[in-house]
């Protein structure tokens, strides 16, 4: 199907992707521009995005960038109020940057839980209350979308702080579901499973370096597990993002679905 004969479910509308430069983020944004909406780019620079503002341009739909980083509140903040100003409004937040970690529950140190927690859980905290807070003051409805993990359903040895980090991104999911329910926004999550980008070639290595098991012995053990019989791609998770950003996803919120091919089963 050519991009101009696609379902395009979204069009007119606004969305806000962070960590929109590369891998799941980047597929996130340039499906939601397929499917008709404008699209603000976040990540720690503008200019990292701008490869991906170009080819959203390319689908006819309109694009901006803006640097922040997720930890700081006031960064969030400012993207929302720049996609609003630049964009004309919001409609769809999709709070999926963050980063991996391995290590052993008993040599994690206090530096790396911080950094680990300021940006898979403060940098969705953040970002729920930034686009709540724009939903509200335009007197819209909302979708607010929240990357979580396998990791956030099962607990992965190695992977237990950033398991810790999920969870609790599934927590808020349900919590904020539940508090923004009356000014009909909704709130759900993504969980990804072994999904072929750098964020893995990182927890491949690091895996071979606290185990011993060659490079690549990791991630060809996950992948084997998967009923579908393949790792995924940062398409496939973007594919179920455009469903939770648009209308057959109306009467669905506090939940987080597992996008895995067949790795973990609710």
């Amino acid at each position: 199907m050519a991009v101009n004969d696609r379902p395009r479910p979204i069009v007119g509308k606004v969305a806000l992707v962070t960590g929109a430069a590369r891998g799941i983020g980047r597929a996130i944004a340039l499906r939601l521009a397929r499917d008709g909406a404008d699209v603000c780019l976040v990540d720690l620079s503008a200019e990292s995005c701008e490869a991906v503002r170009a080819e959203v341009v390319v689908f006819g739909g309109r694009a901006t960038a803006v640097g922040a980083d997720v930890s700081n509140r006031d960064d969030v903040f400012g993207a929302v109020e720049h996609a609003v100003r630049e964009l004309g409004g919001l409609d769809i937040m999709v709070n999926n940057a963050g980063i991996a970690m391995v290590e052993t529950i008993a040599d994690v140190r206090p530096e790396a839980v911080d950094r680990l927690w300021q940006i898979n859980i403060n940098g969705v905290l953040w970002g729920i209350q930034a686009a709540a807070a724009a939903f509200i003051e335009l007197g819209r409805p909302g979708k607010i979308i929240n990357a979580s993990s396998i990791a956030g359903h099962d607990g992965f040895p190695m992977l237990g702080c950033y398991s810790a980090s999920k969870f609790a991104v599934r927590g808020l999911t349900q919590a904020a579901a539940r508090e923004f329910a009356d000014k009909q926004i909704t709130v759900n999550a993504y969980c990804p499973g072994v999904v072929g980008t750098d964020m893995w070639v990182d927890i491949d290595r690091r895996f071979a370096e606290l185990t011993g098991a060659p490079v690549g012995a990791t991630y060809d053990k996950f992948v084997s597990g998967i009923a579908l019989g393949r790792a995924q791609t940062p398409d496939d998770v973007a594919g179920y993002v455009s469903y939770l950003a648009g209308p057959d996803s109306d009467y669905m919120t506090g939940q987080a679905g597992l996008i895995d091919g067949g790795l973990v089963f609710r």
